[in-house]
């Protein structure tokens, strides 16, 4: 079984990152939107996600993706605080774009000007206790390109005052990542990528572009993780509970989707072969997909960042298990 011994790139930048990553939505906690939507994972518990940070470190992971809304900044604030002195054996991601209210825990939309990365890296730098971010990402998926090459400008200016080391764009759209793609220190663009939920564009871009591919939802907001039941419903804290349009697999009020949940029931035994958990075989899935790809799962506990991490070892599924799951779900 071929094992996952080295790193990957973060495209272009030459930043060695672990070939996978920890998302730090989850940990920010509980915070919605002005008409109350929920937009985080629920409660938290901070002492329980410093230690799972620094248990990740532990075990090899040297990538964090957080961004200055989750937890309408709390998630960075956990984040610097679980870093400490390690800061400098990490690579650290961030993001721009929405605007909040860090004592209310609201977001109260978005501001795609330049002036606002400015403002917005320096509140970030200071809730991380740090003096750069490595790899600064637009959080506005659907900014109008327009804007975003005035973006992409002010960025390399960022890089130029070494206030960045490399940016991206988190979209799961192939054309407005394409027009960050064409900046010199673009490193990477953020979309979604799962056994369920393929994207052949954005990886054909991050190859043609040199660009590394950085997977948010690896496991599908959870439903890879197997311990999702149809018909029983999430915390109101929980955006699964009350999922927006582009969060498909869950129903209101309802849990996961059965239609979703008989997909992953039925690349079950494929996952977990060679001893791996459900949630490892989703990694390995996402690894043997492309070998730019770095998924950054969510976790609150330190037994899912154990379990997240373990997936390293056990690195990528064969050809011959890659395309026996292509079979199962007819592509």
């Amino acid at each position: 079984m071929e094992t996952m011994a080295h790193n990957r790139t973060l495209g272009r930048s030459g930043i060695d990152v672990s070939p996978l990553g920890f998302g730090c939505w989850a940990i920010g906690g509980e915070w919605q939107s002005t008409d109350g939507q929920p937009l985080g994972w629920g409660k938290v518990d901070d002492d329980e996600s410093v230690h799972a940070i620094r248990r990740a470190l532990d075990l090899g992971v040297t990538f964090f993706d957080t961004a200055d809304a989750y937890g309408t900044g709390h998630s960075e604030r956990v984040l610097g605080r679980a870093l400490g002195k390690h800061r400098g054996d990490v690579v650290v991601a961030t993001k721009w774009g929405n605007v909040f209210d860090e004592r209310t825990r609201i977001r109260e939309g978005q501001d795609d000007s330049p002036e606002h990365v400015r403002r917005a890296l320096t509140a970030s730098l200071q809730r991380l206790n740090t003096d750069h971010i490595d790899l600064y990402q637009l959080h506005i998926s659907d900014a109008d390109p327009e804007r975003a090459v005035q973006l992409r400008d002010v960025c390399e200016e960022l890089v130029r005052e070494g206030l960045i080391r490399a940016y991206a764009w988190s979209t799961d759209d192939p054309d407005r990542a394409a027009v960050f793609a064409e900046g010199p220190h673009c490193a990477a663009v953020q979309h979604r990528l799962n056994i369920l939920q393929d994207a052949p564009e954005l990886l054909a871009l991050c190859a043609e572009s040199d660009l590394a591919s950085i997977n948010r939802s690896p496991l599908a907001m959870g439903l890879l993780a197997g311990k999702h039941t149809a018909g029983r419903a999430l915390d109101d804290g929980d955006i699964r509970n009350a999922p927006p349009a582009w969060l498909p697999g869950f129903i209101a009020n309802a849990g996961a989707d059965p239609v979703w949940l008989r997909r992953v029931d039925a690349l079950r035994s494929l996952l977990t072969s060679d001893g791996r958990t459900l949630v490892q075989g989703a990694l390995a899935w996402i690894w043997a997909r492309s070998p730019r790809t770095i998924p950054i799962p969510g976790f609150r506990t330190v037994a899912q960042a154990e379990e997240n991490a373990g997936a390293i070892a056990k690195g990528p599924l064969t050809a011959g298990q890659m395309a026996d799951i292509d079979r199962i779900l007819g592509r």
